[in-house]
């Protein structure tokens, strides 16, 4: 069952993002990434497109935070991660690619990438840059992006909107269960 989106459409930047979505507060969103590094690797924005930390009200980052608290504990209990990287690439000198705050949740287990830090290389690399690659795949089928991606890492390959819909059910489910704090 699809979680009933409050409020109307939701975009992350340029980009319509309501399908995606697990978990709204007033000022937060919960999404689903479109080329995940790791299983269960999502996404926690403001609603309110900004594209830098600096931007945000105090009431927008104190509930950015307490979202990105909440939600990773649900990540950590359902991918059976024994730690966590949340990242924020605060500008685009920083491998910020779609310009609208947002912090990455990724489960880490022991030994899931070659070294620690591999998430940033990762995070930051070419494969990272989500803006490009859509932009690139539109401009190639006349404005019409394609349903599934495939990215400069062979290993990352965009997801389609029925796979990410049906991890976004499953997460709003399972958010259900936690806590309210």
């Amino acid at each position: 069952m699809p979680l009933t989106i409050k409020g109307g459409p939701i975009h992350f930047g340029p980009f319509l993002v309501t399908s995606q979505v697990f978990h709204q507060t007033p000022l937060s969103i919960a999404l689903v990434n479109l080329k995940p590094i790791l299983p269960g690797h999502v996404l926690i924005s403001p609603r309110r497109v900004v594209p830098r930390v600096a931007d945000l009200s105090p009431p927008e980052t104190a509930d950015l935070f307490l979202t990105v608290r909440r939600v990773s504990r649900m990540i950590e209990r359902v991918y059976g991660a024994t730690s966590l990287n949340i990242a924020i690439q605060d500008g685009v000198d920083a491998g910020q690619s779609v310009p609208h705050v947002h912090a990455h949740i990724i489960p880490r287990k022991r030994h899931d990438l070659s070294s620690t830090d591999e998430v940033y290389e990762r995070l930051d690399g070419e494969e990272g840059d989500l803006s490009k690659s859509l932009k690139e795949k539109a401009k190639e089928h006349g404005g019409r992006v394609m349903e599934r991606l495939k990215v400069d890492n062979e290993e990352r390959v965009a997801r389609g909107s029925e796979e990410m819909e049906k991890e976004a059910a499953m997460l709003a489910r399972e958010m259900a269960k936690e806590p309210t704090d």
